[in-house]
Formats: structure tokens, C-alpha cells, sequence
């Protein structure tokens, strides 16, 4: 019989209706200003889930509508930017695929906290594997945020995702407590239960109540057993275009 766990149960964090419409736009400004700057014709792109990454997919689709792009083959991370892709055009193929053979010359993609170093939390959406696949298969990378994803560190606000397999909840989330962190299973909107992964596993948001070292939590968190990836993107240090909301971009390296 299953013992009890100190897990508990929150509702999917991801809501971007309460995006305000200066949030809206800045996420805009940025989506479109990344893609402006750095996608080239013959690309192979990787594009991102989210509700920033959703103006670079949009943003791409006008250029390649328009023909200033040609011959890109895009890797869309997951079934929303796949459809979102569909939308507006854009030829997209698996990452195992011929076109593609599972590397990528960019990749833009949101992110829901970035730090001082363009450390990042990721996973807000639940695509964090593919996500993170895709990142660390591109030759360059970039994030696109509104100016409320900047923080001073991550780890403290921003729910921090740990993907899992079914089995493994339980487990998995006392192994997360003994690292200090406060551990919720992730609630669907509109649907009764967990959210179920586009792999079919469960997403556990965890949260620290004092700053901690996100490199090495990144490691530690992926040596438990049944974790199949998490939220922290430290390996790789993304271009960062922030979107003001006063309209302006700010590009950070």
C-alpha cells in the first residue's frame, strides 16, 4: 500500500490570461525583435512553448510567408507549438528527422525566471524536456521574457518543474524534500487529476524557502531515481531579449 507523502496538490501555474496587456506586448516586442535579429534563411530552428515563445513562432510565420525566410527547418517542443506552427505555415519535423539529424543551428525559446548570470526556470508549460533537449542541442540559443521574468535568483519564486515518472511521485518527492525543497504535485485546469506530460509523466513544482545553488541543484535533482529532467537550464547561457514595457527591447549576453 502507498504511505503517505508531504506532497501536495497545486492547479496548473501556467495562466497566461492574467497577462496584463503591457505584458502581452512586451512578450511581443521580444518574440518578434529575436527573431528579426537572429533567424537566417536555411536555418535549422528550434522554437519554444509558451506564451512568449508563441510571438517567435508567429513572427517566424510572417517571414516565411513573405519569403525573407527560405528553407527553414523548424523542431516545434511540443503539441502547442506544433499546432501554432501549423497556423502560420512553417514546415516543421522531428529532431530525429533526415532534415534535421538532431541538431539545430538556434533555438528561442521563453523562459519564466532568468537570473543575473541568464541562468533560467523553465517548465511553466510542462514542455521542460523537450525544452531542454532542444537547448542543449543548438548551436545558439536565446529567451525571450517580459521584464517581470528577471530576478536577483531563481529557486524562491517561480515554481521550479521536476518532471517524473507516475511511479516515482512519491518517492521522488520525499528525495526533493530532503534537498530542501517545498514539493506540490501540478493540478490540470479543466480536467480532473494531475497534468500528464506530452510523455505521459507527472510534473512536480517544488520551491526553496532560502537561495540556493541552481547548478548544483540542477545536477542533484536529476540523480534520483525516476526524475526524468528538470526545470533549471544552467548548462548553457541563452541571449536574453527582454522585453520593457515601454516598448524597447533589451538584449542581454
Amino acid at each position: 500500500m502507498e504511505q503517505n507523502t508531504n506532497v501536495s496538490v497545486t492547479s496548473n501555474i501556467s495562466s497566461p490570461v492574467s497577462d496584463t496587456s503591457a505584458t502581452i506586448r512586451a512578450k511581443e516586442t521580444a518574440g518578434r525583435a529575436a527573431v528579426d535579429a537572429l533567424v537566417k534563411s536555411g536555418m535549422k530552428l528550434g522554437l519554444g512553448t509558451g506564451s512568449t515563445a508563441v510571438h517567435a513562432i508567429r513572427r517566424t510565420g510572417e517571414l516565411f510567408s513573405q519569403g525573407t525566410l527560405r528553407d527553414i527547418c523548424v523542431f516545434a517542443t511540443s503539441f502547442q507549438s506544433e499546432i501554432e506552427c501549423e497556423k502560420s505555415g512553417i514546415p516543421f519535423y522531428p529532431l530525429n528527422s533526415r532534415e534535421l539529424s538532431g541538431c539545430l543551428d538556434l533555438t528561442i525559446d521563453g523562459a519564466d525566471e532568468v537570473d543575473p548570470q541568464n541562468r533560467l526556470i523553465k517548465g511553466g508549460g510542462g514542455a521542460l524536456l523537450i525544452e531542454k533537449i532542444a537547448a542543449y542541442a543548438s548551436t545558439a540559443y536565446a529567451i525571450t521574457v517580459d521584464e517581470s521574468k528577471i530576478v536577483t535568483g531563481l529557486g524562491t519564486g517561480f515554481p521550479v518543474p521536476v518532471e517524473v515518472i507516475p511511479e516515482a511521485r512519491v518517492t521522488a518527492g520525499r528525495a526533493l524534500e530532503k534537498l530542501g525543497a517545498v514539493v506540490t504535485l501540478r493540478e490540470a485546469l479543466r480536467k480532473a487529476g494531475p497534468v500528464i506530460t506530452e510523455h505521459g509523466n507527472l510534473i512536480l513544482d517544488i520551491k526553496f524557502s532560502s537561495p540556493i545553488d541552481p547548478e548544483m541543484m540542477e545536477r542533484e535533482i536529476n540523480q534520483i531515481p525516476g526524475v526524468v529532467e528538470n526545470g533549471f537550464f544552467t548548462r548553457i547561457r541563452p541571449a536574453v531579449y527582454i522585453g520593457r514595457f515601454d516598448g524597447k527591447v533589451e538584449v542581454r549576453q
